[in-house]
């Protein structure tokens, strides 16, 4: 069977791409070298950030000006998240858009929130300053050290595992979607006008598919699933620390993050408090080479200093025991922006991947549908095609 589409990658990506293809009538197969949900779509912290972090505005303003031009992609995304529930019909998704903050302790944090509020506001998304008076009526739970903060109305949080899947059951409806888990790719070439896709299932058995399309939703593994194409892509994998509480009376009502220091936070439905931000954990490696199907390593600095943020910033946690920690991968790109579009060189070959791929996940997912059937999309995403990388794949394909 000749499909219009094979997915490598079953995170949110891969899904949601899935959910838009079929339900526009195409016939797709997606594969997964683990189960759904095995990389960072299920290791995340689930964070829906539509300000932009700290991390893209702290390197300079030009970087900052570039990094904001994820601002489409975002609005979009608020507008999906919103409506995702009720377009799939299938149960509480555990989605909660009740408001972010993103918090400042000193003169030079409040600097860096104003500039950032400049920046969300030439894109429009609605973001607006809140003084000490208000934020303490806001969120009383905050130290005393925080004196300002910016608000986004719209921020939250999401459960990917429950999002993926009923993406995922939701394109099996359709009659028009093949899944393959624990299956691993091993070539990706053009063959006349289609692709081929070989793989080879953990059993040993070997399949083949064959595509008008092909879409490189690996995540971290993006690079290497390019490589069996013989294409490079500038994504790299970095491994990361979460943290989560007991269980505890629900206290803290937003999303919080800070302009100057690596933190997220949010309490979920059932009580347990996740903390993130950014803390590093250790990749294996393997020779002189990341090994990446192995889990990071933890690094007890990490998870030390994510907790003495989140106490300074959140006393009433020194009360909840440290319930569990956990490692995981996500896939950067070298300017921090997402990789999405047709590589110029290789027609037909597709890519989702970098940027807040959770965050962004379901837009990430239209888009690529939209191309892959329309050649264009409601959005803009030009800036963010493969094409800027260019020069790397100029003397690569077949």
């Amino acid at each position: 069977m000749n499909y219009a589409a094979v997915i490598i990658g079953g995170g949110l990506v891969g899904a949601a791409t899935a959910y838009y293809l079929t339900r526009a009538g195409c016939d797709v197969a997606l594969i997964e070298q683990g189960q759904i949900n095995n990389g960072a779509s299920g290791q995340n912290a689930g964070s829906l950030h539509f300000q932009m972090e700290h991390r893209l505005i702290e390197h300079g303003d030009a970087l900052a000006e570039l990094a904001a031009t994820i601002m489409p992609l975002s609005l979009d995304a608020i507008e999906r998240w919103g409506a995702i529930e009720t377009e799939l019909d299938q149960g509480d998704l555990d989605i909660v858009m009740h408001g972010g903050l993103m918090l400042a302790e000193t003169a030079e944090h409040q600097q860096k929130l104003e500039r950032k509020r400049r920046l969300e506001e030439r894109w429009k998304l609605p973001t607006r300053l809140v003084d000490e008076s208000e934020l303490r009526a806001m969120a009383p739970y905050l130290s005393g050290a925080v004196t300002a903060a910016s608000f986004c109305p719209v921020e939250g949080h999401g459960n990917a595992r429950l999002v993926t899947t009923a993406l995922i059951r939701a394109a099996l409806a359709t009659g028009k979607f093949t899944l393959r888990t624990q299956c691993v790719v091993r070539e990706t070439r053009r063959q006349g006008q289609s692709w081929l896709v070989r793989c080879r299932e953990v059993e040993g058995g070997e399949e083949e598919f064959s595509a008008d399309t092909v879409l490189n939703a690996a995540g971290a593994w993006a690079a290497d699933v390019a490589a069996l194409a013989d294409l490079h892509l500038p994504v790299f994998p970095v491994a990361l620390t979460m943290n989560a509480t007991e269980a505890a009376p629900r206290f803290i009502g937003h999303l919080i993050q800070h302009v100057g220091r690596r933190l997220s936070m949010k309490q979920l439905h059932e009580g347990n408090v996740l903390l993130g931000g950014g803390w590093s954990a250790r990749m294996v490696r393997k020779g002189m080479y990341f090994e990446r199907n192995a889990r990071p390593e933890f690094k007890l600095e990490s998870i030390r200093g994510n907790i003495s943020v989140a106490l300074d910033i959140v006393p009433a946690l020194q009360g909840l025991h440290l319930l569990r920690s956990w490692t995981g991968m996500v896939g950067i790109t070298s300017d921090s922006l997402p990789i999405v579009g047709e590589v110029p060189q290789a027609p037909g070959y597709f890519v989702a991947a970098g940027g807040s791929a959770f965050t962004l996940g379901l837009t990430y997912g239209a888009m690529v549908a939209q191309l892959m059937t329309r050649r264009e999309t409601d959005l803009d995403i030009s800036l963010f095609s493969p094409a800027r990388f260019g020069p790397l794949n100029m003397f690569m394909g077949r």
